[in-house]
């Protein structure tokens, strides 16, 4: 994670994304280099075709390319939530490998906020207005 990090704002290929309920990091806050977009903003359940669509092109690379999803240029997406035990990462990467997106630029820092917080690290407050649009309904943890 640290790596990653690290080359948050030097490396445009890749972005690290807090993908908790947006009350959660007003919170706690949030690993410093992260964006915040909560899980639901990419569940079909939760957010339309079009919203998930313009967040694979505008944040994470992607291009659409006769009608299909072209990954080669996209960023590696490194995805925290609460910890070990939440579902929220782990359903937004299951949805994102349903839409073709490589596995090998999809992240996973499982131990979360949970763990940062153990380890004493920072955190900071979010750079941005938690998301309003969606529902607070959570996966199965």
């Amino acid at each position: 994670m640290i790596d990653y990090l690290r080359r948050v704002g030097r490396d445009d290929a890749v972005l690290v994304i807090d993908s908790r309920d947006s009350d959660w990091p007003l919170r706690s806050g949030v690993i410093p280099g992260a964006v915040l977009i909560p899980w639901q903003r990419l569940h079909p359940a939760h957010a339309s075709a079009a919203e998930i669509a313009d967040l694979l092109l505008l944040r994470f690379g992607a291009a659409r390319q006769d009608g299909l999803w072209n990954f080669e240029s996209a960023r590696t997406l490194v995805f925290y939530c609460n910890g070990p035990w939440c579902g929220q990462s782990p359903t937004n990467i299951k949805q994102l490998l349903a839409l073709g997106y490589p596995a090998h630029k999809l992240k996973w820092y499982r131990g979360g906020m949970q763990d940062w917080k153990m380890l004493g690290l920072t955190t900071v407050a979010p750079a941005t207005a938690p998301d309003t649009t969606t529902t607070h309904a959570h996966p199965a943890h």
